[in-house]
């Protein structure tokens, strides 16, 4: 008897035919948020250039300073969060480009000693290069004797910190050794050493290099800036500068990516509620921290960002509090919070001591029949801009070039979209409310190769207002 695997019933033979499969599981899963991306001036990494800041450990390593110190205050914002939410789970940090810029150098004898980024923090860096005292030789030339030590400790040290030692040149006894030179060192994370490589080495008890400077900003940063962080997916573009073609450049930018591209994520920037668009949050004031710095509202932008980026989508941003400042500078209060609100802006206010956001909104104030208050607030914008991403990644990953364009096709990617959004609907609390598999279809486009979807959804949004009557009854007589 015949057996093995079939694909059409076209067996001539009396057999069993059996096919394996896997039971189909849903593709479905929440896109996870909390990414933050934005160009800064700094004094150390590669100009022009993008660091992954995944953890607030990596930092010293990768942007040449420790997160506590007053050069990472922007990263302790981004990755902060609120008393209930969380802040950034990455940052997206670009170095803005300059010009002028050097790298800071020094010389030990035949060694020359270069900073590995240019900037000030060059100057911070020093050498030392010790000899070990077991491994002096002595060098007998006819009459003369000479001695010399064979081998060398050459640490690199910042912020009186050693971050690298190396070890050159080698001893068993005054006849078996290796006289360490320039050639033996190796390049590390902060320094590139150059000379003669057979030259020896100069012991030094500690020689600073100096002569690093960070140079002038380049005005087309900002757009070299959004040319190389286009092609990394993030939720939320932080720009803490003030110049107004700036954050006009940023406005458009992140509504091109997504309304133009299907990118959706949003923006945040001082004082800039001329966007009128969902995309972009506008920050109104700022705050003093319980360590005394204050915070002005372009220094905000990256707490806001990273808040904002780290929010789950059925979470509201709305009475959060900032669990490190102590005061709104400036302080608003009446209507000029109301005023605030009007116009778009994210404000911080002060309520029983403690710093909070006022509302959690964006700076979409232009309502339309089409497009009401609703997409004023972050919190359905998450949702919204989530199904869409999520849908996104799952016909990109699963379903382009992978699945007939006939109704068998559209109908299991149907399936999945329904799943994604009732996945949203049960989350506790939900993002979405009364939502059924009615509300979505999905089919063919104007082209053979294209699909149509049409979908609606109920976000749920925050309770933020409370309107009581209190009756007071009249005493029986």
């Amino acid at each position: 008897m015949a057996g093995g695997t079939w694909e059409t019933q076209n067996k001539l033979q009396p057999g069993v035919y059996i096919n394996f499969r896997s039971k189909p599981s849903s593709l479905v899963s929440i896109g996870e948020r909390g990414i933050v991306a934005g160009p800064k001036a700094l004094s150390w990494g590669v100009p022009g250039g993008i660091t992954v800041i995944e953890s607030t450990k990596d930092v010293f390593d990768k942007l040449g300073y420790d997160i506590t110190s007053d050069e990472m205050l922007f990263l302790r914002q981004a990755f902060r969060g609120t008393n209930k939410t969380p802040g950034a789970s990455k940052v997206l940090v670009y170095r803005l480009p300059t010009s002028g810029g050097t790298a800071a150098t020094a010389t030990i004898g035949s060694l020359t000693v270069t900073a590995k980024y240019i900037g000030g923090r060059g100057n911070d860096i020093s050498i030392i290069i010790a000899p070990d005292l077991d491994s002096q030789i002595s060098i007998s030339d006819g009459d003369d004797t000479t001695y010399a030590y064979t081998v060398f400790f050459v640490e690199t040290v910042v912020d009186g910190l050693i971050q690298d030692t190396q070890v050159v040149g080698s001893f068993t006894d005054n006849e078996t050794y290796q006289i360490g030179t320039i050639g033996d060192l190796v390049n590390n994370n902060w320094v590139a050493f150059s000379g003669s490589a057979g030259s020896a080495l100069t012991p030094t008890a500690g020689t600073t290099l100096t002569g690093g400077a960070d140079g002038d900003a380049v005005a087309s940063g900002i757009s070299q800036a959004l040319d190389a962080i286009e092609p990394y997916r993030f939720d939320n573009f932080v720009y803490d500068g003030t110049d107004q073609v700036a954050k006009t450049s940023v406005a458009n930018f992140v509504k091109r990516l997504s309304y133009g591209e299907g990118r959706y994520c949003q923006a945040t920037v001082a004082n800039y509620v001329a966007a009128d668009h969902d995309t972009l949050i506008s920050v109104k004031n700022g705050f003093t921290l319980n360590t005394g710095e204050t915070l002005t509202p372009e220094d905000a932008t990256w707490w806001v960002g990273g808040v904002e980026a780290g929010a789950a989508v059925n979470k509201s941003l709305t009475n959060k509090i900032h669990p490190d400042a102590v005061a709104a500078v400036p302080l608003y209060k009446g209507t000029q919070l109301d005023d605030a609100i009007r116009e778009g802006s994210l404000t911080f206010f002060i309520e029983f001591d403690a710093v909070k956001v006022l509302t959690d909104i964006n700076s979409y104030t232009s309502f339309s029949p089409d497009k009401g208050k609703e997409f004023s607030k972050n919190r359905v914008i998450r949702v919204l801009y989530t199904i869409a991403n999520d849908v996104y990644r799952i016909f990109a990953q699963n379903y382009n070039g992978e699945v007939n364009n006939d109704d068998d096709g559209r109908n299991l990617y149907k399936a999945e979209c329904i799943a994604e959004i009732m996945t949203l609907q049960g989350m506790s609390p939900p993002a979405i409310k009364d939502f059924a598999a009615e509300d979505i279809e999905v089919l063919p486009g104007n082209d053979v190769d294209a699909i149509l979807i049409n979908v609606a959804i109920q976000p749920v949004d925050s309770v933020e207002k409370v309107y009581m009557t209190v009756v007071v009854k009249k005493e029986a007589v």
